[in-house]
């Protein structure tokens, strides 16, 4: 007897109800394959931009601000500092290297990022086409917007005042693009890199605190990452920042932590309501292979007659089971995917923190292993019952 060549044809003897546990154990592994997908995506993704940062420097407000803005460049920072000021922190023996940031002008939504040749080179980047920039007013394309926006080295585009699409375009100061990096998979894939003083050329006609002769040094920056000489500069230095001067230091490690805890709060709700799907479709597989061993009596006293075991009847419901619970992982593992490419396209994430494509992280495991975990002991007591069915008694009950 070809046990799952029978099972296979007993589960879809009844093929709307098996249809309707399929999908509804598939749906509770959709909602654990989405929430899984997302977890390692984030945290993915946060590990890599934190990129070796110790600590963020800028103008005083909220900490996880300054690292969502800086690090992570996915919400506004909360201001400009003098460069006068982040350059004497360059001069703290407790400082192995300072990097400026200037944000405030973008390119259809894509980040413009004033900088020195020590941000990519922080993260490893290398070149896919071109050079580095040299002089102001020339830039370096992250490997996403130079494919989504089409461009190359050579041509030449405006931005826009502000971060986000609207803003005022800078028609008469263009920038040309001499690079575009290779795919990192990092926060660089989304940036568009030039000099810093690209930045505050774009804006000396709009920039009050111009320089004079009369003043040394009234350049400003958004923000400075920072990293240490030794690990035990995290205990004095930002007390140090806080504490004597007018800005604030941030801890990359310390915000983000607070961040996936803020968000595991709202991951509880969903993991609630995954788990009440695989408890309805547990239930429900229970009452079929319950009520499919009472329809098949007939069935089953036929095959012991003709030589069948006990033990074989068994296997027949517990094969039949696990056909069930294969074909709903791969159901779940599919919607799972299809969640998260939709939520991507949706929020348009990769402009934020790059999620949304098809990954395979090994936590996914899990997701065969609950179904077959449920379907067995969804079966369990039908199968037992299949084991001690009498076949005399069968044949007097049909």
């Amino acid at each position: 007897m070809n046990t799952l060549g029978l099972a296979w044809r007993y589960l879809w003897s009844r093929p709307l109800s098996s249809a309707l546990n399929v999908l509804l154990l598939g749906l509770g592994l959709a909602s654990i394959t989405f929430l899984l997908l997302v977890a390692n995506q984030v945290e993915r993704a946060f590990q890599r931009d934190l990129a070796g940062i110790d600590v963020v420097v800028g103008a005083k407000g909220s900490p996880m601000q300054l690292i969502l803005s800086g690090v992570l460049h996915v919400d506004v920072p909360p201001g400009n500092v003098p460069l006068k000021a982040v350059d004497a922190l360059k001069s703290n023996p407790l400082v192995a290297e300072l990097i400026p940031i200037s944000l405030g002008d973008s390119y259809q939504s894509f980040r413009i990022v004033g900088t020195s040749v020590a941000y990519p080179l922080l993260y490893k980047a290398t070149l896919a086409q071109g050079c580095m920039w040299d002089a102001p007013m020339q830039v370096v394309l992250g490997a996403a917007v130079a494919k989504t926006l089409g461009l190359g080295p050579g041509q030449r585009f405006a931005g826009s005042h502000g971060l986000g699409a609207g803003g005022h375009a800078h028609e008469d100061q263009a920038y040309t693009v001499v690079g575009v990096l290779a795919p990192s998979g990092s926060v660089l894939d989304r940036l568009i890199l030039t000099d810093t003083a690209s930045v505050w050329q774009v804006h000396e006609h709009h920039d009050e605190d111009e320089e004079s002769p009369h003043e040394e040094n009234p350049r400003e920056v958004t923000m400075a990452l920072v990293r240490y000489t030794t690990p035990l500069a995290a205990v004095s230095f930002p007390r140090w920042v806080n504490m004597t001067t007018a800005m604030q230091a941030a801890a990359p490690a310390v915000e983000i932590t607070r961040l996936l805890h803020m968000l595991g709060l709202g991951t509880e709700v969903l993991r609630a309501f995954a788990a009440m799907l695989l408890l309805t479709a547990g239930l429900s597989v229970f009452i079929a292979l319950w009520n499919a061993v009472r329809e098949r009596r007939a069935d089953l006293a036929l095959l012991r007659m003709l030589g069948a075991a006990p033990a074989k009847m068994a296997a027949l419901l517990v094969t039949e089971a696990l056909w069930l619970g294969l074909l709903a992982s791969v159901l779940g593992l599919a919607l799972g995917q299809l969640f998260m490419l939709a939520l991507a396209y949706l929020l348009r994430l990769e402009h934020s923190l790059l999620l949304g494509g098809v990954a395979w992280p090994s936590e996914l495991l899990l997701v065969p292993g609950l179904a077959l975990g449920i379907s067995l002991a969804a079966a369990l007591l039908p199968a037992f019952g299949a084991y001690r069915s009498d076949v005399l008694e069968m044949l007097q009950t049909r």
